[in-house]
């Protein structure tokens, strides 16, 4: 096949390499197999609940086994069609048919994300984290951008955001922010992003016009269902109440109303100000500690507490997952995948499928990529 085509159909087997490794593919089909006897069984409805965790297994399962065929059994008959074409010549079959490879590896490409994002909380909705790093001013603008980034890239998913916590810096930006993403696969998607963002850029606040490094961390965690039991006792609470300090009415700075919630034991702090009301303050805040205690065992039960933490460490030179380059040239790196992007200005206004994808693809293989960072 040409060159183009030949590169289509490898875009198109390495997805399937995933999706197959993903299912873990025989398991999946012996699984499957299970599913479907049970489905039949007519004591199955005696217990609703139950049966609806069983059906929606089973359609999961099914579309990833279907789509995965159907993916399988195109890539052959298109392959052979452009083998067929080029045989005799058939310069337009060839063309359309490179065409429907390039079609075929977008929609294998599709099918592979929709399949990785099938966690136990993947389909909740999302807080967003953000913390400026030290440095003062030039580090909580920085933060504040990373705000404006995913709320754009909510936006553009058709999502809703609603801003649960903010503290804004002494002359611009913010020192922190909480958001709350809703929509379906909201942390599905967004769950990779946690972790430490560095920026290089002209400081718009130096009058010697230097390249300044500034650094904030992003932090993910999914909003828990209600059916979802996590067991939090008073005594471990330490509960602080304060007045707002973000944009709002003219109850601001007036009342006490946010609160400060720190889990004593694991040393999770969770704050809510949006509210008038000190009470509904605390509410949200209980839920926001609920979330992240949730995302702490999910991330146990992952094997996956050594990565998170280090997620959590300094937020400084050495720990960064993503470095945004915007002087003296333009570009955005991914310093676990090794994906770029030589438009930064696109990334900071929400373009990060791309680097989701990636960092779910390889939650899945565990490659590692050895990307040296930007300077």
């Amino acid at each position: 096949m040409r060159a183009e085509a030949e590169s289509h159909a490898l875009q198109i087997k390495q997805a399937l390499d995933l999706l197959r490794r993903f299912l873990d593919w025989d398991r999946a089909l012996r699984r499957l197999d299970e599913l479907n006897a049970r489905v039949e069984d007519p004591k199955l409805w005696d217990n609703p609940k139950a049966a609806q965790v069983v059906m929606t297994e089973r359609r999961r399962l099914d579309e990833a086994i279907s789509a995965t065929r159907a993916i399988e059994r195109e890539l052959s008959e298109t392959s052979e069609l452009i083998g067929m074409a080029e045989d005799e010549g058939d310069e337009d079959m060839a063309v359309e048919g490179t065409a429907a490879l390039k079609a075929l590896a977008e929609r294998a490409e599709r099918d592979k994300v929709a399949a990785l994002l099938s966690g136990e909380a993947d389909e909740n909705d999302t807080y967003i984290e953000i913390n400026s790093g030290a440095g003062g001013t030039e580090s909580q603008d920085w933060a504040q951008m990373l705000q404006r980034m995913y709320q754009r890239w909510a936006e553009g998913r058709g999502y809703k955001v609603e801003l649960i916590d903010y503290n804004s810096g002494e002359q611009a930006g913010i020192k922190n922010a909480t958001m709350l993403i809703k929509g379906g696969q909201a942390y599905g998607w967004a769950k990779t992003e946690s972790g430490v963002h560095r920026l290089v850029r002209i400081s718009p606040y130096d009058s010697a016009a230097r390249r300044h490094t500034s650094f904030a961390s992003v932090w993910v965690y999914p909003q828990i269902d209600d059916d979802i039991e996590i067991d939090i006792k008073e005594s471990d609470l330490k509960i602080d109440t304060y007045r707002a300090s973000g944009a709002g009415g003219q109850h601001i700075n007036t009342t006490d109303s946010a609160v400060r919630i720190t889990h004593v034991p694991t040393g999770v702090i969770v704050a809510c100000q949006n509210e008038r009301s000190q009470h509904k303050n605390k509410a949200t805040a209980m839920k926001m500690l609920k979330a992240r205690l949730y995302e702490r065992e999910l991330a146990i039960r992952e094997a996956a507490a050594a990565d998170v933490e280090a997620g959590k460490s300094d937020i400084g030179w050495g720990h960064q997952i993503r470095s945004y380059v915007l002087q003296p040239y333009q570009l955005v790196k991914d310093l676990r995948t090794g994906v770029t992007s030589t438009a930064p200005d696109d990334v900071l206004n929400g373009d990060l499928d791309p680097f989701m994808a990636a960092a779910l693809s390889q939650k899945v293989t565990g490659d590692k990529v050895d990307v040296e960072d930007v300077d």
